[in-house]
C-alpha cells in the first residue's frame, strides 16, 4: 500500500499565498504614489474649521481634504462675507521637490504659489506678479500649526522693496472644538 504525502499540498499552498500576499503588497505600493512624507507634510491643515480674525470675529468656514488617492488637499473656503467663497488645491510636486497651491474664487480671481516646510510652517510664495502701475507684487502665504490642532494662516504681500503687508490672519479651530 502506498502512503499519500501531504508534503507537496503545502508546499503549494504555501507558495500560492505568498505570491497572493505580494502581489497584494506590490498592488497597494504601486497605486499609493502619494503615500510618502513628503506628501504628509501639509496634511496638519486637513480637517473641518472655523476660522477666526486676531480681534476673535468668526471670518468663514473651512474645509480641507485630502482627495485623488491622497495626492491632493483641496480647500474650500465660504467667508462670512456674503456671497464670497473659494477652492485651492494644494500638492506636493514630485518633478520639482516643492509644494504648489492653485486658488480660485468665486470672484474670477486665481493664485497660484510655491514653496515648501519651513521651521515647521508651510509656506507658499507667488512668483512675482506685474501691476497695471508696472510695479511688482508677491503673495506669500504661511500656515503654521498651533497648539490645541489649530493652525494660524498669514496671508501677506510685498509691492517692489516695500516691506510685507497682512492681508489677512486667521486662526483656524476645529469645529470640533466649538
Amino acid at each position: 500500500m502506498k502512503t499519500f504525502s501531504f508534503l507537496p499540498i503545502r508546499i503549494l499552498c504555501v507558495l500560492y499565498f505568498g505570491c497572493v500576499l505580494v502581489s497584494t503588497v506590490y498592488a497597494q505600493a504601486k497605486n499609493c504614489n502619494c503615500c510618502t512624507q513628503k506628501h504628509k507634510v501639509f496634511d496638519f491643515w486637513k480637517g473641518e474649521w472655523k476660522v477666526f480674525t486676531p480681534d476673535g470675529k468668526l471670518a468663514g468656514t473651512n474645509t480641507i481634504e485630502k482627495i485623488q488617492n491622497d495626492c491632493i488637499l483641496r480647500e474650500n473656503w465660504i467667508s462670512t462675507n456674503a456671497g464670497f467663497t473659494g477652492t485651492s488645491y494644494n500638492f506636493y510636486n514630485a518633478n520639482t521637490g516643492q509644494w504648489e497651491q492653485l486658488w480660485i474664487d468665486n470672484q474670477g480671481q486665481s493664485l497660484h504659489l510655491k514653496g515648501g516646510l519651513i521651521n515647521g510652517s508651510m509656506v507658499l510664495q507667488s512668483s512675482p506678479l506685474i501691476q497695471k502701475d508696472g510695479s511688482k507684487l508677491i503673495n506669500k502665504v504661511t500656515w503654521t500649526p498651533l497648539k490645541q490642532g489649530q493652525v494660524r494662516q498669514l496671508w501677506e504681500t510685498k509691492k517692489g522693496d516695500a516691506a510685507w503687508v497682512t492681508v489677512f490672519d486667521g486662526t483656524y479651530k476645529p469645529i470640533s472644538q466649538e
